[in-house]
């Protein structure tokens, strides 16, 4: 098992990158919510000039944010700096779009876009398209120290929902996701192989990299402890998120929700999203205010216990540590431990010493 720290993209990450080195993660995963954080390629550039041996992923990059040449251009440039060491995941959006109050990326568009990607990357041609113009395009110089095409940059779709766990099956040479349940990973796995396979494609190892909020417990603690809250509030919040949509009788609600928590999402829905001061076409903002950073005030009252237990890895060290083997078994190939804020000095050392050093 790899383990790796989900970092929402701070310009000084790459210190505690470094760091997290030092108690054995292998693996940096960024943010591309870029009206939540600092910018991805620029965090992700001064982490790759500062650590040794971390393998760097966008997690995940949404599809159609960008010219799909400037993105083939941007994670080049980090595999210039850090050789073989770069992972573009890439997703259709859920922060990254709902943030701009905008909705997904079509589904076909981010298929789309992997496979123009993976020409581009690789120092091919590819055919780009804006509206209705279409050319021919390719890197012009791959061999001076620009861009490195010579390291192969493996592409994870990022899926949740069944339609783009298909296209992770299709096009994708990992998956990531979001959750700890390893039933769900069983069942992905399944879904990413059958439609491979259907497609000619032979995927016998996949790497499948899934999300997750944690925290080692103290003698004395819970789930509901002051210090434990404080890291996994924000992730009990996601769970119960609403994407939001221009009318409110459309908008999905409890996308993250497990099914036994979708009421409690109908609740946190009707009696917190609802009753926002900010006008309805601009609440978007509201919503996302805190996004995995910190619980904004009156959500405590719907991030119940039962919730915190049964969406995040919680517990003593050996039952964290017990978790994490039964994800290996259904498959998990890196766990990435979402981080709270931007101080990661406390994640790493408890994990760290407590579950990497004893794992």
């Amino acid at each position: 098992m790899d383990f790796g720290i989900s970092y929402p993209t701070y310009i000084r990450a790459w210190q505690d990158v470094r760091m997290a080195e030092d108690y054995g993660f292998t693996h940096a995963w960024f943010d591309d919510s870029h009206m939540c954080y600092s910018d991805i390629f620029a965090t992700m550039a001064l982490a790759a000039e500062h650590s040794r041996y971390s393998r760097l992923g966008t997690f995940v990059l949404c599809a159609g944010n960008r010219a799909t040449p400037t993105v083939a251009t941007a994670m080049t440039t980090l595999n210039e700096l850090a050789p073989g060491r770069v992972i573009l995941g890439i997703g259709s959006g859920f922060s990254g779009r709902n943030v701009m109050g905008m909705p997904p990326t079509p589904l076909k568009v981010l298929a789309e876009e992997v496979e123009l990607l993976r020409k581009l990357m690789a120092g091919g041609e590819a055919r780009y398209r804006e509206g209705n113009c279409e050319r021919e395009v390719r890197l012009l110089h791959p061999a001076m120290g620009f861009v490195n095409v010579e390291d192969p940059i493996p592409i994870y779709v990022g899926a949740n929902m069944p339609g783009a766990l298909r296209v992770a099956g299709e096009v994708g040479d990992g998956w990531i996701t979001v959750g700890s349940d390893p039933g769900m990973i069983r069942d992905g796995l399944a879904t990413f192989r059958k439609v491979a396979q259907a497609r000619g494609r032979k995927p016998d190892a996949v790497p499948t990299a899934i999300v997750t909020a944690g925290c080692v417990l103290r003698p004395g603690e819970d789930v509901m402890s002051p210090r434990v809250f404080k890291r996994l509030g924000s992730w009990g919040a996601l769970c119960l998120h609403t994407i939001w949509d221009p009318a409110p009788e459309r908008t999905p609600i409890g996308t993250f929700a497990p099914p036994q928590f979708r009421e409690l999402a109908q609740r946190y829905f009707e009696e917190y999203i609802m009753k926002m001061a900010i006008p309805w076409e601009k609440r978007y903002q509201q919503i996302h205010l805190g996004h995995l950073i910190f619980t904004k005030e009156g959500e405590e009252r719907f991030i119940t216990r039962e919730l915190l237990e049964a969406t995040t890895i919680t517990g003593p060290a050996s039952a964290v540590i017990e978790r994490i083997k039964e994800l290996e078994e259904a498959g998990v190939t890196c766990v990435g431990l979402r981080l709270t804020g931007t101080d990661g000095r406390e994640l790493i050392r408890e994990f760290g010493n407590e579950v990497i050093a004893r794992y």
